[in-house]
């Protein structure tokens, strides 16, 4: 019996062989993207999210968009005539986790900051085909009648802190404030406005 034929027919030897070359080879592809200062170190003008925009991606992240928009333009001509700029990875340094994604069900969403207005995305939120006839996306109506919840904020900013996100003490005791008076939907339009803005506006 071959050493090949030992392997497939011992389960067990298989599996952590499989592993061991899995490790090997992640290790390979992704530890010497720690080093790169072009996937570590933001692109220039890219603060983190204000506490505003910071819970407007939690929504967004709480309501799936995630699984119809990706946020990630490939340097592919299709694809930055539609969209613009090709997504950087200094762009996204502060993001815990990165939203690129690649299911577009609906456009992509990188380079969205910006070109609509804020009653645009209003009314497109709370019900799409008002803005976009042939859409469909579900409408988020309830969005416009809850109210932020601000309880967790500053926790969640100061341990973005410990991630790299250069948030300041004041920073983060604003915080609350910022959201006060705020809804789900207006937060959810501010992140949704900040999108992409940094590298077109370079």
């Amino acid at each position: 019996m071959s050493f090949h034929e030992k392997i497939e027919k011992n389960v067990g030897l298989l599996i952590v062989l499989t592993m061991v070359v899995v490790s090997i080879g992640g290790i390979v592809e992704i530890v010497p993207l720690y080093f790169q200062k072009t996937t570590t170190e933001p692109v220039a003008g890219l603060t983190p999210y204000s506490a505003v925009e910071l819970s407007g991606r939690d929504i967004y992240v709480r309501e799936g968009c995630y699984n119809c928009h990706s946020q990630m333009i490939r340097p592919f001509r299709a694809e930055t005539e539609r969209y613009g700029h090709y997504s950087v990875a200094g762009e996204f340094v502060y993001d815990r986790p990165f939203q690129w994604g690649s299911k577009r069900t609906g456009p992509d969403l990188a380079r969205v900051g910006g070109r609509y207005s804020d009653a645009w995305h209003r009314v497109h939120l709370i019900n799409p085909r008002d803005v976009v006839p042939e859409s469909i996306m579900p409408g988020y109506p309830w969005l416009a009648d809850t109210a932020v919840d601000a309880r967790h904020i500053r926790k969640k900013m100061e341990v973005l802190r410990t991630l790299g996100a250069p948030y300041t003490d004041e920073d983060i005791d604003r915080a609350p404030m910022a959201l006060e008076g705020k809804t789900e939907l207006d937060v959810l339009i501010a992140y949704l406005q900040r999108l992409g803005t940094v590298i077109r506006s370079r």
